[in-house]
């Protein structure tokens, strides 16, 4: 399973188009994703403070069945291969989502089903 923090705003129109997408597609040419051991490093860099985000969970097969690209490209600013999705996802590649905010003291945490299979 890959993974992608979500702004709202994207999630809402992935609901109505069938697909989600989002700024670093048109930008960049493909969807910064994640493997579940990244998540919680991605979230504290880049949306630390963010109470309004959407975790989705992504299954690479199906997003395969639907002819999307995933490539495993080396970022050296965090020393770490990370999923990038060449296209829109389709909706029925999304697995499961959670609400993803910070808890009181500004510390992301694993929704519980992800953190259980962490262990």
């Amino acid at each position: 399973m890959l993974y992608r923090l979500a702004e709202p705003a994207d999630w809402q129109c992935a609901q109505h188009t069938g697909f989600f997408a989002s700024a670093d597609l048109a930008a960049e040419g493909f969807i910064h994703s994640s493997e579940q051991h990244q998540i919680l490093d991605t979230a504290r860099r880049y949306y630390a403070e963010r109470a309004d985000l959407v975790l989705l969970e992504w299954d690479e097969d199906a997003l395969a069945a639907a002819s999307v690209r995933v490539e495993r490209e080396w970022v050296a600013s965090r020393g770490q291969h990370f999923a990038h999705v060449f296209g829109a996802v389709p909706l029925a590649a999304v697995r499961r989502t959670w609400p993803f905010a910070p808890d009181e003291a500004g510390n992301f945490q694993l929704p519980a089903e992800l953190a259980d299979s962490a262990k």
